[in-house]
């Protein structure tokens, strides 16, 4: 079972050490690296990973895992793409596109989860099952072609900002206070908090964790088709093999957000501030002309090092505590 105190801490390590970064950056680099295109640059680069993480914290938090979020992502892109050239240029194209895209990014996590949470298989396997057969139907689909050009009011939450700020960002940021609302304030999050800590204890203590898994998968596959739309929005293009990267990258945002790998602890605020400093790294490198190569080397020591900070603290704190009789002389 995750210990919420020790579980808390990396989230608290993470804002140090992005202080740190930012003020070193800002010292080194000075306009180079403080200057509003840069930082919009960043802000556009944010969401589609974003959107990611957060399909993955929810079966992690839960005690569970979902590798085919970029699966999914790039099959309800794909749908939505195939959709829009089929009703062009209907005025119903968009939405009708829109519905069919979140119908199949929530089929998707359904079947995940009724593997996972009515038959029984391991996150890891039906996940992994899935997300081979939905990148298998993708590239069967399109031959592993790209379906390009798009009408140019879904370019826009791509492509579009907002008295300055990026559409992608702000749907991303109200999808985000969603999921933190949902986990926070509701009992469905909290019993999958309850679950993830141990699934076990919660199911004798009446709460149905069937139920709880599949809603659970159902609205990581919500999210998934989010991001699919930011990025078929991004590069007007549908694609299924875009994003494989990301996969991985999921997972190192949740864990340095301070979501525990065991399930039961972890939240929305971490991992924005994982977002926000690996997107920093990413782009101080790049200024200082390192191979981008570097950046997964860098991103995986960061986690490496959020995680042994509290770590660090916990044994320095235990060699300078007193031992239990250490003053006491002898009787």
């Amino acid at each position: 079972m995750a210990d919420p105190a020790v579980a808390s801490q990396p989230g608290n390590a993470l804002a140090i050490v992005l202080v740190v970064l930012l003020a070193f950056l800002g010292a080194t680099l000075g306009t180079r690296f403080l200057n509003l295109g840069l930082l919009q640059g960043i802000a556009f680069q944010l969401p589609e990973l974003g959107m990611l993480a957060l399909a993955m914290m929810l079966p992690l938090v839960s005690g569970g895992i979902n590798l085919a979020v970029v699966a999914t992502a790039n099959l309800s892109g794909l749908t939505m793409a195939f959709v829009l050239h089929a009703l062009a240029p209907s005025p119903f194209a968009i939405p009708v596109a829109l519905a069919a895209g979140a119908l199949v990014g929530c089929a998707i996590g359904a079947v995940n989860g009724g593997l996972i949470a009515l038959v029984g298989i391991s996150p890891i396997v039906a996940t992994l099952g899935t997300m081979t057969f939905v990148e298998g139907l993708g590239i069967g689909l399109t031959h592993g072609g790209v379906i390009s050009e798009f009408p140019a009011p879904l370019l826009l939450i791509g492509q579009g900002t907002l008295a300055g700020v990026p559409l992608d960002l702000i749907l991303f940021g109200l999808t985000a206070a969603a999921v933190a609302l949902v986990l926070q304030r509701t009992p469905f999050g909290r019993h999958i908090y309850l679950i993830g800590s141990n699934a076990e204890a919660t199911r004798f203590s009446g709460v149905d964790i069937r139920h709880v898994r599949l809603g659970v998968y159902v609205l990581s596959g919500a999210i998934c088709w989010l991001g699919g739309l930011i990025m078929m929005a991004r590069f007007n293009s549908a694609n299924a093999s875009y994003g494989q990267s990301y996969l991985l990258v999921s997972i190192l945002v949740a864990v340095l957000g301070g979501i525990h790998p065991d399930g039961g602890s972890g939240r929305v605020g971490g991992l924005l501030l994982a977002l926000v400093l690996l997107q920093v790294i990413s782009t101080a490198l790049n200024l200082l002309g390192f191979s981008n190569f570097l950046t997964m080397t860098v991103w995986g020591a960061a986690l490496i090092v959020v995680v042994l900070l509290p770590r660090l603290r916990q044994v320095i704190a235990a060699r300078l505590s007193p031992r239990p009789g250490a003053g006491a002389g002898p009787v």
